[in-house]
């Protein structure tokens, strides 16, 4: 019971973090967009990030197919801290090391499943 419920919460935590980085880049598209074209990338980039983090955070949330989203995420994860590598930026070097740090856990996911609580599952 403790070990399904700390699943669920953990699930609902990076969820929580994927979801409020959906709405900060609806409300505030700017610094994202500055960060991808810095880096020579397309800034509408930004538009299908948010749309990944969004179905991802909700997927994670209701524990549907929380294997496969959660090694994406990792990937992710791992995929964008290249953009926080920036050693004369404490608080971009703090980015790229939580990134690695969220990757992990995602993989942990991954390995652990959706765990008990999944919305739509009786029982």
């Amino acid at each position: 019971m403790v070990a399904d419920l700390a699943v669920l919460f953990g699930r609902g935590l990076i969820a929580l973090l994927f979801l409020a980085g959906a709405v900060q880049k609806t409300v505030d598209p700017e610094p994202a967009m500055l960060l991808l074209a810095d880096r020579g990338l397309p800034p509408g980039l930004i538009w299908p990030a948010l749309l990944f983090n969004a179905v991802a955070g909700i997927s994670l949330l209701a524990g549907w197919a929380v294997r496969p989203v959660s090694v994406l995420l990792a990937l992710y994860c791992m995929g964008t801290s290249g953009f926080h590598f920036i050693p004369s930026d404490p608080w971009q070097m703090s980015i790229f090391v939580k990134n690695w740090a969220i990757a992990g856990g995602c993989l942990v996911l991954a390995a652990q499943g959706p765990g008990r609580y999944v919305l739509g599952r009786a029982g």
